[in-house]
């Protein structure tokens, strides 16, 4: 009988009401495909229909089919008119990339498309993961738009395991009124063999909005011939889905690879001690089923889609032995107590049998042209089984050979006529110098020549890797050798096997000793892509000699506990891209072959005694490697200071990149421009006390120890994007300092190519104004005008520069340097909860001082309480405007504020625009603001010292009366010392409408001021005179009171005018080279 055996069964949704089914004939795939669009044209009622196909196996050939169909001439007439979409999301990754592959479908416009790639960058800053990813609404809605317009039909590959409905998606509902089809399937990208008992009572629970169910054969049976068909076809898909796999010939080598995949599957998928399956894309190599130049690629394409799955293994033993049984090619034999087989050659060879029954003639036309081996015993005791003598006679075509709990004689292996041999895995195996084979006879180890793998697993094996016969594996690209004394085999390694692309010595039972040659195993490893140390826990430092493997893109040092530091820039090359430390162990079952990290299900659990391990690593310094961008750090109880500076990292995750590290106290992420987000999960309860942050492109330099208070947890981060801020609010309390710099895009380059760190911009805060004063000074009118008050004439442009707070300004600083939407958006950011805060909230809630300047930003401040601001510096911001701090800034969220030192901001009306309460306001300093027409409005002013307002020619007054205060209330400066104004000239008065009383002034310095009508009233008894300087037909022109109580003028409360020898001229501005002509002339 030829026939391979499947079973179908009846099907119930969770809900109680039946799915109605039907069962489709067919041969082939072409037949059901045009079968199944003749069931859709006949069930109109029937909208959404869910395929099966055989058991699960076959379905996307047929919607492929269905597809080539519709797009063809022979697509039905009904159905001509359709659009069709065919989404394939059978490697699923998040309810958004299916959104995205809709849009590709419906050929949506790049501006379109880029909405993704905008939101996926927004939920990268946000921390969001990759799974939890959503739909994106505006795109829904252009769905919609769209798909209303045509009548549809959707082919839908669903590889999440769940239902999906995609009406949220913004496919319009599919209803009884509407010519709407959807056809499709759970399918992940593996082969799926699942008997249909358990898909149905797994199904009826996921199957809510489907009409009809729809499985393959109307018999049980199908034949191994339509099997391999269908083998076919499934390796045309995944074809499909592979650019790099087009090629002549490429369908045969494909479909080998699956068959392979489904050999190893069924010969060991009841052995779970036998980790060799997961290296078949290694097989497909060795075995020569994958050839060409760019069999990497093709093999690490196919690595990710062939993968098989049955959900019960007697189902797998039926298709199997079918297979070997009744189809003519069977390309794979798996010797057990119970074969049946025919005598022909094989491919593939499986002997898990110690009871050979197979004669001996029939043994050599069966290994006559095998070019895999697995030989793989129970083990029953202590003591592996022998191999059965004369095995090796007739494999000269082997390239693979696994030996499993298997005895031999060391001196004289069996194979070593196999001289084609090309992957050697031996696990468990033992010496056997009881055997008698190969004795006599001079042993050539010829076959070693050839060798690509070689992998030792618990195989004590001394003469193998003796440096005789290393000398011979001359083509050796991947290495292992696990268990036992493998550490003392790396010394082996200088000046040879030069070709090594990776290699693993693992779970060394000897302590690991670096010396002098292991320091240089690695001098001539140039190729070297891959390397695995772990669980060599006596190993102390790295070799030394590892900096010379200048490809080496991946390190695994998992279970290395005795490390005492990671220098990574003085120990290994800048080619790293992944590194591992995980204080667990080692991982296990995983595919050693591909470039990556060990994936979590191969990681350990936390042993139970965790906690008694001493791991010695307290640094880690993987600085300047710029294609670093996987990492994992695990158990490491005494690692104090991680630098990551320079490297590719987007995300940084302490929840599952970085764990169990309790003392970790200082992170350096200098350097890093790719970096999106922090994730610091149960890490933000650290003692921390440093961190530093600088995602501009370049070099980098760390700040000074003396730049910190190690008793104090401090934050210094300079974000060339301001969106990282929103990771720095779950981290940053009242309890610490920081320094945060927005950078403009052209940054400061210093020392040689070093970055210019955030303490050094700092410093432009505390800089004596002698040394900033041509910087403040423009050609104005009177630039030529000194004062002669105090000790020194200056200038009358010269403006000073704001005293810094009380506390050093790096305590709870903010500097903004940059611009553009972005921030623009970040400042004007009120979304609800906590982990959507950013900039906005660390200015409002924490910042003491705030620097803005040279940024093209044009919103104002954040909104909301500035609790803690005491310090504010904002110049040259163009666009600013038209009010520095919006509206809802109320009067009690305002109290601790020191010092405003405005300039250069051209749009800005004024600073608030509601009463505020400036209680605690020392010092206002405003300068060339054109359009100012005021800057606060009043409120308690109890700590004002300065007035200093020059160039803002709009400015009608400093003050304006706030709405709650009577008409006739008076202001009162308490300590108010100094008024400075210069070239205000719609100046009318300090203070709007209202008395402004200023008891301990003691002196005014007004120039271009022509206007101003009135000046503040003083105490003038018991009090020093202040003194005022201005120009004589001003000083004339004031208003004052009436005369006191002691009989004196207001003005005599003033001494003496001290005024300028200019006169203001009518016709020449002063300042000009017309000017300088006449007073020569004169």
């Amino acid at each position: 009988m030829d026939r391979i055996c499947l079973f179908s069964s009846r099907l119930a949704t969770s809900e109680g009401r039946s799915v109605r089914y039907e069962y489709i004939g067919g041969r082939n795939v072409s037949d059901v495909a045009m079968k199944l669009l003749d069931l859709i044209l006949r069930k109109r009622d029937k909208k959404v229909i869910y395929f099966h196909g055989w058991s699960g196996f076959g379905v996307t050939p047929v919607l492929r089919s269905i597809v080539q169909n519709l797009s063809s001439m022979k697509s039905p007439a009904e159905l001509s008119h359709h659009r069709l979409i065919y989404i394939d999301c059978s490697e699923w990754k998040t309810r958004r990339s299916l959104q995205r592959k809709i849009a590709e479908e419906l050929k949506f416009d790049q501006t379109t498309m880029d909405i993704f790639d905008k939101q996926d960058e927004e939920d990268d800053f946000n921390g969001v993961e990759q799974s939890s990813r959503d739909l994106i609404m505006d795109v829904s809605i252009m769905i919609d738009k769209t798909l209303k317009e045509h009548n549809f039909m959707i082919l839908f590959l669903n590889g999440s395991g769940e239902e999906v409905d995609l009406t949220n998606f913004g496919v319009p509902f599919f209803s009884a009124v509407v010519n709407n089809r959807m056809v499709w399937s759970f399918n992940k990208r593996c082969m799926t063999i699942m008997p249909s008992d358990y898909n149905y009572n797994r199904l009826k629970a996921l199957l809510r909005h489907t009409h009809l169910f729809v499985s393959w054969l109307d018999t049980y049976e199908f034949s191994t011939s339509e099997f391999s068909d269908l083998l076919h076809e499934e390796a045309a898909s995944i074809i499909a889905r592979h650019p790099c796999i087009l090629g002549i010939d490429v369908l045969p080598m494909v479909k080998d690879c699956c068959l392979y995949e489904m050999f190893l599957y069924y010969s060991f998928h009841r052995t779970t001690e036998f980790a060799w399956v997961a290296h078949a894309s290694s097989y497909w190599i060795c075995d020569g089923i994958i050839k060409g130049e760019q069999t990497k690629e093709v093999s690490n394409a196919l690595r990710k889609e062939i993968r098989w799955e049955c959900d019960t293994y007697d189902l797998l033993d039926h298709v199997c032995k079918d297979w070997i049984k009744y189809h003519q090619d069977a390309s794979f034999l798996v010797i057990n107590d119970d074969t049946v087989y025919k005598k022909k050659p094989y491919r593939w060879v499986a002997l898990t049998s110690k009871n050979l029954k197979v004669p001996d003639q029939d043994m050599k036309t069966i290994m006559d042209k095998a070019s895999s081996l697995f030989v793989a015993f129970e083990r029953t005791g202590n003591t592996p089984t022998g191999l059965p003598d004369g095995l090796f006679k007739h494999c000269s075509n082997l390239g693979v050979l696994i030996l499993f709990y298997c005895a031999f004689n060391f001196a004289a292996p069996p194979f070593h006529q196999c001289r084609g041999l090309r992957f050697l895995g031996l696990d468990h195996c033992t010496n056997d110098d009881v055997t008698t084979e190969g004795e006599g006879y001079c042993i050539s180890w010829a076959f070693l020549c050839n060798l690509w793998v070689l992998d030792l697993r618990y195989t004590d094996w001394d003469e193998i890797l003796a440096e005789g016969k290393i000398d011979l594996m001359d083509n050796l690209i991947e290495l292992t050798i696990e268990g036992l004394k493998c550490w003392q085999y790396i010394s082996q390694l200088q000046t040879r096997l030069s070709n090594l692309q990776r290699l693993r010595i693992t779970r060394s039972m000897q302590k690991a000793n670096i010396s002098d040659d292991t320091n240089n195993s690695f001098v001539d490893k140039t190729k070297l892509e891959v390397l695995d140390l772990s669980g060599n826990s006596d190993m102390k430092r790295l070799p030394t000699s590892l900096s010379n493997a200048s490809q080496l893109q991946v390190l695994i040092l998992d279970g290395c506990d005795g490390l005492k530091n990671v220098d990574a820039p003085n120990e290994l090359p800048s080619s790293l891209t992944s590194f591992s430390l995980d204080s667990y162990g080692p991982a296990s079952h995983y595919k050693m072959s591909s470039n990556e990290l060990p994936p979590k299900s191969s990681r350990p659990e936390r042993p139970t005694d965790q906690y008694k391990k001493d791991v010695k690593t307290s640094k880690i310094s993987l600085q300047g490697f710029k294609q670093l961008s996987n990492l994992f750090l695990r158990g490491l109880s005494n690692l104090m200071e991680l630098d990551l500076s320079g490297s590719a990292l987007k995300v940084l995750d302490f929840g599952s990149m970085v764990v169990e590290v309790p003392r970790l106290k200082r992170l350096f992420l200098l350097g890093c421009e790719h970096l999106r987000a922090i994730k610091w999960g149960s890490s933000s309860l650290h003692n921390w006390e440093l961190i530093c942050i600088d995602t501009r492109p370049g070099t980098w330099t760390q700040p000074p120890p003396a730049q910190h208070d190690p008793s104090r947890f401090h934050v210094h981060a300079v974000l060339a994007d301001v969106r990282l801020a929103r990771s720095l609010c779950f981290l940053i309390g009242s309890e610490m300092g920081f320094h945060i710099h927005v950078p403009s895009s052209s940054y400061t380059i210093v020392d040689c190519g070093t970055i210019q760190q955030p303490e050094a911009t700092i410093n432009e805060m505390t800089e004596p104004a002698v040394n900033k004063l041509q910087r403040h000074c423009l050609a104005r009118q009177y630039g030529d005008v000194l004062t002669k008050m105090g000790d020194a004439p200056t200038p009358m442009e010269a403006f000073p520069n704001p005293e810094p707070p009380r506390a050093s300004p790096l305590d709870r600083h903010v500097e903004i340097t940059g611009g553009g939407h972005i921030l623009d958006s970040e400042l004007q950011r009120r979304l609800p909860g906590p982990k959507f805060d950013g900039l906005a909230a660390l200015m409002k809630y924490h910042a003491e001082s705030l620097h803005v300047h040279d940024a093209s930003i044009s919103v104002s401040m954040p909104r909301g309480q500035w609790d803690m601001l005491r310090w504010c510096r904002v110049e040259r911001c163009p666009s600013l405007g038209p009010t520095l701090f919006p509206l809802d800034v109320y009067v009690h969220h305002i109290n601790v504020l020191e010092v405003i030192w405005v300039s250069e901001l051209a749009m800005a009306r004024c600073l608030w625009s509601k009463g505020c309460d400036f209680r605690s306001l020392q010092h206002l300093c405003l300068r060339s603001c054109p359009r100012l027409q005021y800057a606060l409005p009043f409120g308690a002013c109890a700590s004002l010292k300065t007035i200093h307002v020059v160039h803002c020619g709009d400015l009608r007054h400093v003050f304006v009366a706030s709405d709650s205060r009577p008409d006739d209330a008076s202001m009162l400066f308490p300590v108010l010392a100094t008024i400075y104004m210069h070239d205000l000239p719609m100046l009318k008065g300090i203070c709007e409408g209202k008395k402004m009383f200023a008891p301990k002034l003691q002196a005014v310095r007004i120039r271009g001021c022509f206007g101003l009508r009135r000046l503040p009233i003083v105490e003038g008894v018991g009090w020093a005179r202040p003194t005022v300087e201005m120009e004589k037909d001003v000083w004339d022109a004031l208003e004052w009171d009436d005369i006191d109580m002691y009989g004196r003028h207001q003005r005599s409360y003033y001494q003496p005018l001290l005024h300028s020898r200019y006169y203001r001229r009518r016709r020449l501005l002063r300042g000009t080279v017309l000017r300088y002509v006449k007073s020569f002339d004169d």
